[in-house]
């Protein structure tokens, strides 16, 4: 038997003090939204959260079965009610009306839960607790598992919990595999281990079943309840019920109330669905002014009274979101990333770039569609085409009989493209292409045979961003207030479409999840001063930022050139004839579009002469979904652009660009939409994009 020494079990205990402290660091700073949230609690609404938040939860609740579609019908046509109280509504009767499914679908859920057990001097102490997440791994706190070398030290129990009869269960011991995988992170206090099969055969998943984790939005509002399961003191297994409500939303946290104990660390948060909404991992002790911890009798705490007379005033969970995210920037070996990949499409997790095949390690800025030269023309001969734009208008040919003559790809870009030579561009849109194909052992395609309309120049001039880039510090070392600032006197300056920006930009920080008390909808720009114009797109902002991984000048621009293009026709009208130019007439047409590029290439589908068959439509990295950009499409909302056989979207989860998708609306039509995982900083990259097989895989499928 292994053994070790305390010393290890007290450093975990420091770890778990230092995470209570910052919990109560970030309790204390969220007090302002706390207050505001129970003052609109008191006012009698019963969930207050934003109306994206709302709405993207009633329709997670009703896409799952949530709820009895026939009682929400009752519900709604027994009173006149207009959104967000509809969305109020079915929320409530998701909690109000549990089905009898309710308690198997939990007892299902909790059969998922482990109790994690120390090894020590031939004692087993247990530690904290644990979940399946896959068929193959255990999702438990770092603090609780800290290095793969004390994961040897442990294992983890099944089925430690009473029957229905109430007498012990059979426990199920369990040992880890750190060797076939062990990612560890403290800032999010989370740990990501491989298990042993249960008896040398089986994986404990295909045995207790596991937890589907999503990235995806929708899965719980302010003001809902939520439910615990583990072993709290090490305790056999119990549950914290229903009677828990959550208080905050922070970026990377849950705040919540319900009654846990030091030993359900590492438990899953559950909603009323029973699915993964947070990791439980801390505390949130009552402080003094000086940030010292209180005990129950008011007086400062001391290490030797024992957590038990702690004063707790609330607990906080690490969003699975954010775990999700870091796991998704990620590096990892192929067999790592394969079992990642088993945790399910809506992890995201499913195209992470193994070591062996990625791409050498990328610029910090490579991500950002920036005034940059692309890291492949570094030799002389390309960098001196590059330091010449490209006349205007000027468009690359696919070289004759390519894909057989009949079929042609065409490569659509985005923004920020001015001053590049479309020679380089084809070359690195056709090498990520290439990457992917590779990884999908499907055949290559020369960058020649590609079509590449080349607008950026174009749509400089009708900005006016030669003198933007030449005035502003935004390029190169841009600081977060500069962008933030920019995005502000552009909303505040422009018109006729600095009302579109502030939508656009507004909306993506509401689907991201900013509190409607951060960014507010008290009216339109125009009646408020620049100062607070600037604040509430800096909060914007820095909102999407930290919420996904694409910088703030990134954001700030594309969505301005998005909202420029949308809601001037001139703009429109040049950039779209200027795409025009180089485009086939006849044959089959596969049309590969990325960012600004997805938006011009829909507003293009309806324009194309009728002797070009549309096949396939790709969008990567889009701004479709949000409604302050198709409701200004040519076509004028969510439609299935005209003639288009097959339409695939693939879209990153860390990708502020796409943050409306996927493309739920049904007025989208059927299409595929497969969530890919970009690199760190790459989040909105197109080379990133192609080069996940399964993008590449589509685009291939349409030449044979």
């Amino acid at each position: 038997m292994l053994t070790v020494d305390m010393p290890d079990v007290e450093k975990s205990h420091e770890e778990q003090r230092r995470h209570a402290a910052e919990a109560a660091r970030r309790y204390g700073e969220s007090t302002a939204a706390r207050e505001r949230v129970e003052a609109r609690t008191a006012e009698g609404v019963p969930f207050p959260d934003t109306p994206q938040a709302l709405a993207a939860r009633a329709e997670r609740i009703l896409a799952r079965g949530g709820v009895p579609p026939e009682a929400v019908v009752s519900s709604l046509h027994a009173e006149s009610l207009a959104l967000p109280q509809a969305h109020e509504r079915i929320i409530g009767l998701s909690n109000e009306l549990q089905a009898t499914s309710f308690l198997p679908r939990g007892t299902r859920a909790a059969g998922t839960v482990g109790r994690v057990t120390l090894r020590s001097n031939g004692r087993q102490l247990p530690l904290g607790t644990g979940f399946l997440v896959s068929p193959r791994l255990l999702m438990t706190n770092h603090h609780v598992l800290p290095d793969a070398d004390f994961v040897r030290r442990c294992f983890v129990e099944f089925n430690a919990q009473v029957t229905i009869e109430n007498v012990p269960d059979a426990i199920v011991r369990t040992e880890f595999d750190p060797d076939g995988f062990f990612v560890a992170d403290e800032p999010l206090d989370f740990a990501l281990v491989a298990l042993a099969p249960v008896d040398g055969e089986v994986p404990p998943g295909e045995v207790f079943g596991w937890n589907r984790l999503s990235v995806r939005t929708g899965k719980q509002v302010v003001g809902e309840l939520v439910n615990i399961v583990g072993h709290p003191s090490g305790r056999l297994k119990e549950i914290a019920l229903r009677d828990n409500k959550l208080l905050v939303r922070l970026d990377d946290f849950l705040h919540y109330r319900t009654d846990t104990e030091p030993g359900n660390s590492g438990s899953p948060v559950f909603n009323d669905q029973w699915e993964v909404v947070a990791l439980h991992h801390s505390g949130v002790p009552e402080t003094d002014p000086s940030g010292r911890v209180l005990g129950k009798d008011g007086k400062v705490w001391q290490p030797g009274d024992g957590e038990d007379r702690v004063s707790w005033v609330a607990n906080e969970g690490v969003r699975i979101s954010s775990v999700l995210r870091h796991l998704a920037s990620l590096r990892l070996a192929p067999g790592q990333c394969a079992l990642l990949a088993e945790m399910g499409s809506e992890s995201g997790l499913g195209s992470q770039v193994p070591l062996e095949v990625a791409a050498p390690a990328p610029d910090r800025t490579a991500g950002r569609e920036s005034h940059r030269v692309p890291a492949e023309s570094t030799g002389p001969a390309v960098a001196a085409r590059a330091t010449a734009a490209p006349r205007a208008g000027t468009g690359l040919r696919a070289r004759s009989g390519a894909f057989g003559g009949h079929r042609h790809v065409v490569f659509l870009h985005g923004r920020s493209q001015q001053g590049k030579d479309p020679e380089v561009l084809r070359r690195e849109w056709a090498a990520g292409l290439n990457q992917g194909l590779t990884r999908a052992g499907m055949t290559t395609i020369d960058p020649a045979d590609v079509w590449f309309p080349y607008y950026g120049d174009r749509l400089a001039d009708l900005l006016a961003l030669e003198e933007a880039v030449r005035s502003t510090p935004l390029l190169g070392a841009a600081t977060a207030s500069s962008a933030a600032e920019a995005a502000g006197r552009f909303a505040a300056e422009s018109s006729p479409d600095s009302d579109s920006y502030e939508r656009l930009l507004l909306e993506a920080a509401a689907r991201a999840g900013m509190p409607e008390d951060v960014y507010g909808w008290e009216g339109p720009v125009a009646e408020e001063g620049l100062d607070t114009v600037v604040g509430r797109f800096q909060r914007a902002l820095s909102w999407l930022t930290a919420r996904t991984d694409v910088d703030e000048w990134t954001i700030a621009t594309v969505f301005r050139d998005v909202s420029r293009y949308l809601s001037d026709a001139k703009v429109r009208d040049a950039v779209l004839d200027t795409v025009s130019q180089t485009m086939p007439d006849r044959g089959e047409l596969v049309l590969v579009t990325h960012s600004l590029g997805t938006v011009v290439g829909v507003d293009l589908l309806s324009r194309l002469p009728d002797g070009l068959d549309r096949i396939l439509l790709v969008t990567l990295g889009s701004p479709l979904g949000m409604d302050a950009v198709n409701s200004r499409l040519l076509a004028g909302g969510p439609h299935r652009p005209g003639k288009v056989r097959q339409w695939m979207n693939a879209w990153c989860p860390t990708d502020a660009v796409a943050i409306g998708c996927p493309l739920d609306d049904p007025r989208w039509g059927s299409l595929a939409q497969p969530a890919v995982t970009n690199g760190k900083d790459r989040a909105h990259n197109i080379a990133e994009y192609l080069a996940h097989a399964n993008v590449a895989s589509h685009i291939s499928g349409a030449l044979v």
